[in-house]
């Protein structure tokens, strides 16, 4: 079998990527721009792929494609209704980023509430060493997680790994599921978007990208957040209107706000980010949330297996075709 990889940068020059070679010739790509796609793939049987998008014009020019293996868990990037009409396997990898994400979460909620790059940089200064000082406000001041309410976004397995946490920090967790499901087995209470915009301290996003999710937040959304509160997306850019946070924290709207998803990646240069005038209150990370050593390790795994089992349910169908 031919395998291609490609964008395998995204998966960290640490990572052994050599188990995928016991499926066949297996040939790794760096990184594939969309008018490379098609060349790349044309006559490979396996594609695995994390942010490349694959749609229908490149799916129909390779012809001995039979699986898409996505190194994540949302599947945007692939047109599905195409690949399923072309009877091509589509399989993603879930769980396998849990407790990363959910630790990233509470990188940026403490950056931002505790305003940890500002003092970070100023224990570091020359300006901390002349102060003549042990401690140091700047008119920095923080308040303590305990007590406030943290609204989440999406329940799922990450949303009630950041709620655990959030709980042991003594915050009050609500929630609201896009899909008006119960997801926590009633230990957080489910609430409307509006309550939970209109009351929480903090909002955390950890949703999939759908129809019911692109463009959630938008301007009418943030005006009704509480001026000291903060936003985080840990889910996917698009779901944020990234340029009404941009005026909101420059308006001061917001207290603040910490993104690692955006709606274009890498981030681009004159994108409403760049125009927030007071950048500490704007914690940025490059789309890290999923990408701990340990949880990158367990994608390769996990990635091999969903290989193992697509080979072992076509051997299967070939025998019940021969019976």
């Amino acid at each position: 079998m031919r395998i291609v990889f490609l964008d395998a940068a995204t998966m960290g020059d640490d990572i052994d990527l050599s188990p995928f070679e016991q499926f066949g010739t297996l040939t790794v790509h760096y990184n594939t721009t969309s008018d490379q796609v098609i060349p790349r793939i044309a006559r490979a049987d396996i594609v695995l792929v994390n942010k490349v998008k694959i749609n229908r014009e490149h799916m129909q020019a390779a012809k001995n494609l039979e699986l898409i293996c996505v190194a994540a868990t949302g599947m945007d990037i692939i047109d599905l209704e195409y690949a399923a009409g072309a009877g091509i396997r589509v399989m993603n990898v879930a769980g396998y980023s849990t407790d990363s994400v959910a630790q990233t979460t509470f990188l940026h909620i403490l950056s931002c509430v505790q305003q940890g790059p500002y003092f970070n940089q100023f224990a570091h200064s020359q300006a901390y060493s002349k102060s003549g000082l042990p401690t140091h406000f700047g008119g920095r001041y923080f308040h303590e997680l305990s007590g406030k309410r943290l609204g989440i976004i999406g329940m799922g397995a990450i949303g009630q790994k950041v709620a655990a946490i959030a709980s042991a920090f003594g915050m009050e967790v609500v929630y609201y599921s896009s899909s008006g499901k119960d997801r926590a087995g009633g230990q957080y209470r489910r609430v409307e978007l509006d309550e939970l915009l209109r009351t929480s301290d903090a909002v955390s996003i950890h949703s999939p990208l759908n129809a019911k999710t692109r463009g959630l937040i938008g301007k009418a959304e943030l005006e009704k957040m509480k001026d000291s509160a903060y936003l985080f997306n840990m889910g996917r850019g698009a779901i944020v209107d990234e340029c009404a946070l941009a005026d909101a924290l420059n308006e001061n709207r917001l207290a603040g706000a910490g993104m690692d998803v955006f709606s274009a990646e890498p981030l681009p240069a004159d994108h409403c980010y760049r125009k927030v005038v007071d950048k500490s209150k704007l914690f940025l990370t490059p789309h890290i949330g999923w990408a701990s050593v340990e949880a990158r390790r367990r994608l390769v795994a996990m990635m091999v297996d969903n290989i193992n089992q697509y080979i072992a349910s076509r051997s299967g169908d070939r025998s019940r075709a021969e019976k």
